[in-house]
């Protein structure tokens, strides 16, 4: 809730991560610090749109943490984190099948590349007792349409009655998540058509198998089609950044808010449809308040949609360069913070 009388001026800090540098407690944390130290009060609230991070910044909704050896994204054993608290269950598929874990998009092997791990930490999960599990899916490394994960499950007998939650980070729908996402992953233009056949055949034969046609289903394209092979274990997919905001109370933290700051690792088209930004932006325009977006790195498409917005946007790449911008990351956050809130001024 917030920290400050009606009449200080507060700013709400509610990051991403920028991938590859800080996380968003990290983020978060850099830009308090330079917020206090100008004298504003500071509402720190890390945010996730269901990728990384997602685990660490719903921390506050409380349990305990438990590591299972899984397979990786590669196929190599990864120790992965996630929490249960009574019957619910957190998972970050990101831990068990990121794209990191593969060593990014120069070090992943698209065509090999396996959402197994996931499937393995929500058996794990299932055994421990859970009977709601909320799942996180984005910066993953694969785009094997979730079969994997879903062979785990079924091997396990299924869900057994469990509910399954998946916070998407992206809407797309389950064929296009090759084009759209593969080659980010690694995956050059025949990658890129071979998968897209693939998951056509996995839509076919998910639809024959469940009935369920995943080839219009809303996120179902997340985590390189994860969330519609989820879906039709009978999981439902929601919208990672909504399920976040409402778990850490972002409205009730904004109100009676002076400014808001956001941030994230590349300000592009996307950032604007289910990430962080847009969603900070939109909740924040409900409240009247003015944002500023600080970007480790920007493209054209993402800067016309702020232009088009009428949103601030500080690119961090340009303004400090792109050596100081990714090994100071949380310097150049605080520094540019400190810049935008200056003295705070009380309307005493």
């Amino acid at each position: 809730m917030p920290s400050a009388h009606r009449d200080e001026p507060r700013v709400v800090l509610a990051p991403d991560k920028l991938r590859g540098t800080l996380s968003a407690p990290q983020a978060a944390d850099a830009l308090a610090a330079a917020a206090r130290a100008s004298g504003w009060a500071a509402e720190a609230v890390p945010l996730s749109d269901g990728g990384e991070g997602f685990l660490d910044v719903l921390a506050g909704m409380g349990g305990t943490v438990h590591t299972t050896r899984v397979t990786g994204p590669l196929g190599t054993p990864v120790t992965a984190a996630w929490r249960l608290e009574g019957d619910r269950a957190v998972i970050e598929s990101a831990l068990a099948s990121g794209l990191e874990l593969a060593g990014g998009a120069e070090g992943n092997r698209p065509l090999d590349a396996t959402s197994r791990g996931t499937g393995e930490l929500l058996v794990a999960a299932l055994e421990a007792g859970a009977r709601r599990l909320l799942v996180g899916v984005g910066g993953s490394a694969m785009t094997d349409g979730g079969a994997a994960a879903v062979e785990v499950v079924e091997e396990r007998g299924g869900l057994g009655g469990a509910e399954l939650v998946v916070a998407c980070d992206v809407q797309a729908t389950f064929v296009d998540a090759a084009a759209l996402f593969g080659p980010q992953k690694g995956a050059g233009p025949d990658d890129v058509a071979e998968l897209r056949r693939r998951l056509e055949r996995l839509a076919a034969a998910y639809a024959a198998r469940y009935g369920l046609d995943v080839t219009t289903l809303p996120g179902a394209g997340a985590a390189g089609g994860l969330g519609g092979g989820l879906a039709v274990l009978g999981a439902r997919l929601v919208p990672g950044f909504a399920v976040v905001a409402e778990a850490v109370g972002l409205e009730a933290r904004l109100e009676d808010a002076t400014l808001v700051l956001t941030a994230e690792g590349r300000l592009d088209a996307s950032s604007w449809t289910g990430k962080v930004v847009g969603g900070v932006v939109e909740a924040a325009s409900g409240h009247g308040l003015r944002v500023v977006v600080l970007a480790g790195s920007v493209d054209e498409a993402g800067a016309l949609e702020a232009a088009r917005r009428g949103i601030e946007v500080i690119d961090l790449e340009a303004r400090f360069g792109p050596e100081r911008s990714r090994a100071d990351a949380a310097g150049c956050l605080a520094e540019t913070a400190a810049d935008i809130l200056g003295p705070a001024r009380s309307d005493d």
